[in-house]
């Protein structure tokens, strides 16, 4: 089986009106499996940590700059065709506006959300330990 390895940016943030910690999540808008919610984030290149990858990929995808600040697990997944293994890191921002540039749409996530977009497979099993962010 294909084996696929990413980085996932867990781009967290305080919103400013509710004080309330989210997370940012976006809908692919390409693909096998578009329409589906996701941590932002993309392939490793040779060479590249997983560190590396989501701040190339984050800047490509949403022309923003963040930073790494640690890795909050590690998804093993087996998809029909591939097998993913996905880094997801908790990331901040350090500047830009989250521009959509390869996604259909984005929101930001509450505990309370978290759970209202349709999460790709991969992705839900992460979130119990995202919610311990939030």
């Amino acid at each position: 089986m294909k084996q696929v390895t990413v980085s996932g940016a867990i781009i967290l943030r305080t919103n400013p009106q509710t004080l309330k910690k989210e997370i940012f999540a976006t809908q692919r808008g390409y693909g096998d499996y578009k329409d589906g919610w996701e941590l932002p984030g993309g392939k490793l290149e040779d060479g590249e940590t997983p560190q590396d990858c989501i701040v190339r990929e984050i800047q490509e995808e949403l022309a923003t700059t963040i930073k790494a600040e640690r890795i909050l697990g590690v998804v093993e997944y087996d998809y029909p065709t591939f097998h993913l293994t996905m880094h997801c890191i908790l990331c901040s921002i350090v500047s830009g506006e989250l521009k959509l540039l390869e996604h259909e749409a984005a929101r930001w996530l509450s505990k309370e959300n978290l759970h209202s977009v349709d999460w790709l497979p991969a992705d839900l099993l992460i979130l119990n330990k995202i919610e311990e962010l939030l």
